[in-house]
């Protein structure tokens, strides 16, 4: 359950294994990824939502030019879990080793901060956030350990600022092929419109008192496996229109050859169907998903600002799954047993159910009027072979949980 957490909390140090209270201690959020999922990356806008399960990172020690890091989800799954790092000389390790998430913020940070930071610490790391489950657990990592930097160098960095520094760190230092979508959401919390496209611009949305039931598959797909893919598929079909002689006039001025140039946003259905037939149907799909699922976003958006109620509850639900289904058929994210979970959890009463993240695994997010209904959901998936799940609140962002 959520809450590692306390004032009296101890840690154990990386260097001897001795408990000790730290001197600071930060967090951030993990996300659920609530409506128009895969839309980032194209500059579309999403809504992601922060959920009370989080990352805490706890500052033991300082030290002198040197990072030391415990991790102790790694230690209790009997991983490798110390890392350490000269801050004078920073390298990446080769590999999908957990300190490169740490190091490329490091990075980041001192090329914003335009300053080489030279003192260190030792810190100790214990998340709530399941890994590769489609959370975003390496971006509220990457937020926690950034606002902990933050805290310690005196950066007074803005949340704007720091949600890009995480961004640029995986996105371009680790070259990881993400959107903005998670660090973004964890920084900010709560519940956001984000449009990712620079000049980036964030709206908190009035979505507070609902109750999420997400729940873990126990499948593990990674963005780096399943993101180039789709937006292969989508160049593809870009360049295949772009190609023919038939694509004339004002849908051509909106199309463009890679998956972030087109203006999807002033792209309607009716214009773009009959081009549709040239090119391959996997294409085609793909295409007709980024323009579907952010029509359907747009009109869910109208509806969380009006904010009516149940009405409001039963039509974001119908969303959530008018949404999921259009990933399932249409962008290729789901599975058979993904679908038998989903099922389970819309007959035990759920509003509405959807993947979370990048898809073909991870866990999906579900909306209830109540706390009863989401026992009930959460039983009804790990019935049918969810290996884990929580029922949850909208969490605020990346924060100070302590400091002397």
């Amino acid at each position: 359950m959520p809450g590692v957490f306390n004032l009296e909390s101890k840690v154990l140090t990386a260097k001897d294994e001795t408990e000790v209270l730290p001197f600071l201690v930060v967090s951030a959020p993990g996300r659920a990824d609530f409506l128009n999922t895969h839309q980032d990356y194209k500059g579309l806008p999403v809504v992601p939502i922060a959920l009370n399960l989080r990352t805490y990172v706890f500052a033991v020690r300082e030290l002198r030019h040197e990072f030391r890091i415990i991790s102790l989800n790694l230690k209790r799954q009997g991983l490798e879990y110390v890392d350490a790092f000269n801050t004078r000389n920073i390298e990446l390790k080769q590999g999908k080793w957990f300190g490169n998430y740490l190091r490329s913020v490091f990075l980041a940070l001192r090329q914003i901060a335009d300053e080489k930071f030279s003192e260190g610490l030792e810190i100790v790391i214990d998340s709530e956030v399941s890994v590769a489950s489609g959370l975003a657990s390496s971006a509220a990592l990457e937020v926690a350990f950034a606002k902990l930097l933050d805290e310690f160098y005196g950066l007074n960095l803005s949340r704007m600022n720091l949600a890009e520094a995480t961004f640029v760190a995986e996105s371009q230092i680790l070259g990881i092929p993400c959107g903005r979508l998670d660090q973004y959401g964890s920084t900010f919390g709560r519940a956001i419109l984000l449009h990712p496209r620079p000049p980036v611009k964030v709206e908190p949305l009035p979505l507070k008192d609902i109750v999420i039931v997400v729940v873990d598959s126990g499948i593990r797909h990674s963005v780096a496996d399943i993101h180039p893919r789709r937006q292969e598929e989508i160049n593809r079909g870009l360049s295949q229109l772009m190609e023919t002689s038939e694509v004339l006039g004002k849908i051509r001025e909106k199309l463009g050859y890679r998956f972030d140039e087109p203006e999807w946003n002033k792209i309607e259905i009716e214009e773009i169907k009959p081009y549709l037939r040239l090119i391959d149907k996997v294409s085609a799909n793909r295409i007709l998903y980024t323009i579907k699922a952010n029509i359907s976003t747009m009109k869910a958006i109208e509806l969380i600002r009006a904010g009516r109620g149940k009405e409001k509850l039963d039509e974001l639900g119908r969303v959530m799954n008018e949404q999921h289904e259009m990933m399932r058929d249409l962008y290729d994210l789901s599975l058979q047993e993904l679908e038998k979970m989903r099922n389970a959890m819309l007959k035990a009463g759920a509003l509405g159910v959807k993947i979370s993240g990048a898809g073909l695994g991870g866990c999906l997010v579900g909306l209830v009027r109540n706390s009863a209904e989401g026992d009930k959901m959460l039983e009804a998936a790990l019935q049918v072979g969810a290996v884990n799940g929580w029922k949850l609140r909208i969490d605020e962002g990346a924060k100070v949980e302590y400091k002397r």
